[in-house]
């Protein structure tokens, strides 16, 4: 595949409230390539949520373009956005979504009950427990595992049907700064290592710095979008000893 993962042209996302028009999206162009890590910033009512919400394929544009994967996503129909939203998607949110009567490997097991793979479910969730470092853990309730820990199961559900993207909505947001630390590592790694496209909605800046790239929304609209000095990056994510000048 040549081109962007994500490539957005003029979307809209209006809704009428009241007799009035929340412009939600008023505009939004935005390419994502295969491979990136991207932090997605803005006050609230910005149009962060509703922005994720379009990429995730839960809610559709009401003008403009998205593309995703070179495929124009209002062509889809609604089984096609559900094989989207479950095969090459994976969603983790600030409140974690598990189930609380499931063991966390039952929790991860979820996605695979609609997958049409016929793949074993318990290997595959125990394979996504081990990639975030959760195996000792599998049979454990959400109300037996710290923070970090319930959100390490979700992102191992994320994980368990491979998708080429993941939505992180303010993955960090119920955490404390150290398990924040040890959460962003782990999202780095995967993007690292499995090439996994991440897009991370937050407003914390410590988090925002270790991606590689900031793009911030305001009233609707991408009103800056840069590039994260690979250095400074670097630094934040404690890959250097090297001292940064004072800025």
């Amino acid at each position: 595949m040549t081109g962007p993962v994500v490539d957005l042209t003029g979307v809209e996302r209006h809704y009428a409230v009241g007799g009035e028009l929340v412009r939600a999206l008023d505009g939004v162009s935005l390419e994502i390539d295969s491979g990136e890590i991207v932090s997605i910033m803005g006050s609230s009512g910005s149009g962060k949520s509703t922005l994720m919400n379009v990429l995730g394929c839960l809610d559709r544009p009401t003008g403009g373009e998205y593309r995703l994967n070179g495929h124009d996503v209002s062509t889809f129909t609604d089984d096609r956005l559900s094989h989207v939203r479950g095969r090459e998607i994976g969603f983790i949110f600030q409140s974690f979504n598990l189930l609380p009567r499931l063991t966390a490997i039952q929790n991860v097991e979820l996605p695979l009950r609609f997958s049409p793979n016929r793949i074993d479910r318990k290997v595959a969730a125990m394979a996504a427990l081990e990639r975030v470092d959760l195996a000792d853990r599998a049979m454990h309730r959400p109300t037996e595992l710290s923070g970090g820990q319930q959100q390490r199961v979700a992102i191992a559900r994320a994980l368990v049907n491979r998708p080429s993207m993941i939505l992180a909505d303010e993955p960090t947001g119920n955490l404390d700064s150290r398990s924040t630390e040890a959460i962003v590592q782990l999202l780095q790694d995967l993007n690292s290592s499995d090439g996994i496209t991440i897009l991370l909605v937050t407003h914390e800046t410590d988090v925002a710095d270790a991606t590689r790239r900031i793009v911030t929304l305001r009233d609707g609209r991408v009103v800056d979008d840069r590039q994260l000095n690979q250095r400074l990056a670097a630094s934040v994510r404690g890959d250097s000893d090297e001292e940064e000048p004072s800025i």
